[in-house]
């Protein structure tokens, strides 16, 4: 935060725009409260972007609807059962929420839905005390709009502070989900949980059994894709929420990386997350879920793999293999998109290639087939081959980083002079067929292979070549 001048000339600002002064207008005609809440006050306060505008009022969902219903562009009832309201005007789409003063029985985070009559009240029913803020709209008996904050949120908005309104076994008894909100407002905001917050995630913990997996994966992706996500991962950890919602991840702390970086591979996971979300930055991408969760799990194989070796070294054969199919598990039962899973699980399947490259120079085929591989996810192979790199022997980075430097080179060459993108027989299965005399089947699809592997071993052969090579190859087939 700026000021708390400066807050509040954006707080008026927000209250000023048009269509919010029309809705405020016709809620106070109709007798009901109306007020920004939650997140726009939030972030107004904090000079971040707002971008979704929630509402709350004592007027019941009839009543909403019938105060919008003749001046709105749009009108949505999908939660009207919760008491919200949905609505367009002009460029915004709101959300209208009647207050609430939902009961919790203990055995499901799905409350019995209760209307209130107090925005107080209302206010000391969510989640953290930063969000517990509303800014009551202007009406007919105040011409000005009102800051209510009963919890002390503009308090832990200056200390960066999030506390739960009431108790945190309270507030976590009645939503856990809330402790994994915790660490994705951490990432997101950079502000730290209280000490009683903390300590009560740390013994309610297991709670987040009753949260459903998609609830949980979709917090997860929020927290993965926010300004800090090493933030929210250490509270997770620290927490103990991680070893129910993403066990791996603390498993990492008792295996000692075997190149002896840091003092463990939890620590090294982070520090790769850290520099590929540098790296992303400076190659000009947005946030990318599928890079940062395979950068942070791309090492998840490691303690089933684990090896000490005569002498005392440590190995972790096949970890990439091993991760990439704990990665995908994980990731299924956290209720996370098919395509999402396959990339994330394809890149940590592929994160060790580029070693061998350091060892020693490739040929161009082996470039080819390292960007036939990787296919779509080439750049984001790329970032987590550099961000794996976190030794602290400066001469071995540098190394490292120049052999990256070099393979990205060579395979900017290659594709400049043989489109490695599109990387394809010299001959397609009309024209096999053809020369071979033959229909479709799977002789087609083996003679197929084996032209690519020619294109990937010689490069480019053009027509005539490739002609000679499938009918030697077919010879040989009798």
């Amino acid at each position: 935060m700026e000021s708390v001048a400066d807050a509040v000339d954006r707080l008026n600002r927000l209250a000023a725009i048009p269509e919010l002064v029309q809705l405020a207008a016709a809620f106070a005609a109709a007798g009901h409260e109306l007020a920004l809440v939650g997140g726009p006050v939030r972030d107004a306060f904090l000079g971040r972007p707002v971008s979704d505008l929630d509402l709350t009022t004592d007027a019941r969902p009839e009543q909403i609807l019938a105060i919008v219903e003749p001046s709105a562009d749009a009108v949505w009832e999908i939660g009207r059962d919760f008491g919200t309201i949905g609505t367009r005007f002009g460029g915004h789409t709101l959300e209208i929420t009647t207050y609430r003063s939902d009961a919790y029985d203990g055995s499901s985070r799905k409350p019995e839905v209760m209307f209130g009559d107090s925005l107080d009240d209302d206010l000391v029913r969510r989640d953290f005390t930063i969000n517990a803020m509303a800014l009551r709209l202007p009406d007919g008996e105040h011409p000005e709009p009102r800051l209510i904050d009963p919890t002390g949120g503009v308090d832990d908005l200056l200390a960066r502070t999030l506390r739960t309104p009431s108790a945190p076994e309270v507030s976590f008894g009645d939503d856990p989900l809330r402790m994994l909100r915790a660490a994705r407002f951490s990432a997101q905001l950079g502000f730290a949980l209280r000490s009683d917050a903390l300590a009560a995630a740390q013994g309610m913990a297991d709670r987040l059994a009753i949260v459903s997996a998609e609830r949980i994966g979709a917090e997860l992706a929020k927290l993965m894709l926010a300004a800090d996500p090493v933030a929210g991962i250490r509270l997770l950890v620290d927490s103990g929420v991680a070893q129910v919602v993403l066990p791996e991840i603390p498993a990492l702390r008792l295996e000692i990386d075997e190149h002896a970086r840091h003092k463990d591979v939890y620590e090294h996971s982070l520090i790769a997350l850290d520099r590929a979300i540098e790296l992303e930055k400076s190659r000009g991408h947005e946030p990318d879920l599928v890079l940062r969760l395979a950068v942070l799990l791309h090492d998840i194989g490691k303690p089933a793999t684990r090896v000490i070796e005569p002498g005392g070294a440590v190995s972790f054969h096949h970890h990439d293999v091993l991760g990439a199919k704990l990665a995908a598990k994980r990731l299924r039962a956290l209720r996370f998109d098919n395509d999402t899973v396959k990339a994330v699980a394809e890149l940590i399947r592929l994160h060790l290639r580029f070693f061998g490259y350091a060892d020693g120079a490739w040929t161009d085929s082996a470039v080819r087939r390292y960007v036939r591989d990787a296919g779509p996810l080439l750049e984001q192979l790329h970032i987590l081959s550099r961000a794996d790199v976190t030794t602290r022997n400066r001469r071995k980075a540098d190394q490292l980083a120049f052999a990256y430097d070099d393979l990205e080179e060579r395979i900017a060459t290659l594709t400049e002079e043989e489109e490695l993108a599109a990387i394809r027989p010299d001959l397609d299965g009309e024209q096999i067929m053809r020369i071979l005399g033959i229909g479709p089947g799977r002789d087609v699809g083996e003679a197929y292979r084996f032209l690519l592997e020619e294109r990937l071993e010689q490069g480019p052969l053009g027509a005539e070549e490739a002609e000679a090579r499938l009918r030697s190859w077919w010879s040989t087939r009798g």
